[in-house]
């Protein structure tokens, strides 16, 4: 009883500063784009569109600070790096992708891994988890171990599985086509893919 009641005021709470805007960031809307680098821009921009079928939008760049320190007072990376070139992508009905080629002095090439500082996944979501993972694996991906259906807890309801680009970034697909436990005990909602 106590939980469900502190969950109830909870959601109560968050749903009030959700709405009223307190609390946060001034205009804050919501997320615009999500930013990655990869070791091989064409290589990324043909999985993300031939395999998983995200649409290709504009390039940009090349960009560089020259003999200044625009880079690292600007992007916190080594005053001598640069950017090649970049491209825009978006995949379904989702954030946008900025995706980059770098170069710089004594950059890591090896991705984090999630246990890591920095360490990320980036999830789709799918309506159809088996035929989503047969044709990952047809596609030459790496998927980790089996789907992952969640019984218990507040995400109950969710099936999901890790792949990996051909390059080591994780990945992850997701599906809750009933919804997620969690719903029952809070008023306000997680962003969804499926609205």
């Amino acid at each position: 009883m106590r939980k469900l009641f502190a969950a109830a005021a909870f959601s109560a709470i968050a749903t009030s500063a959700f709405a009223e805007g307190h609390g946060g960031l001034p205009g804050m809307t919501g997320i615009d784009h999500v930013g990655f680098t990869v070791p091989d821009l064409e290589q990324a921009v043909t999985f993300f569109g031939d395999v998983l079928g995200c649409a290709s939008f504009y390039p940009l760049g090349p960009f560089s600070g020259g003999d200044s320190t625009w880079m690292a007072d600007h992007l916190n990376v080594d005053a001598k790096a640069t950017i090649p070139a970049m491209r825009l992508m978006r995949c379904g009905n989702g954030a946008n992708f900025e995706i980059f080629d770098y170069t710089a002095p004594e950059r890591r090439l090896t991705p984090p891994r999630n246990s890591d500082v920095g360490g990320h996944h980036i999830a789709f979501y799918t309506t159809d988890m088996p035929a989503a993972v047969e044709y990952l694996k047809e596609n030459g991906v790496t998927v980790l171990g089996a789907p992952t259906t969640m019984t218990e807890g507040p995400s109950a309801g969710e099936t999901w599985v890790y792949f990996l680009a051909p390059w080591g970034m994780q990945l992850e697909l997701v599906s809750y086509p009933d919804g997620k436990a969690y719903e029952a005990e809070f008023d306000n909602r997680l962003w969804d893919p499926r609205s």
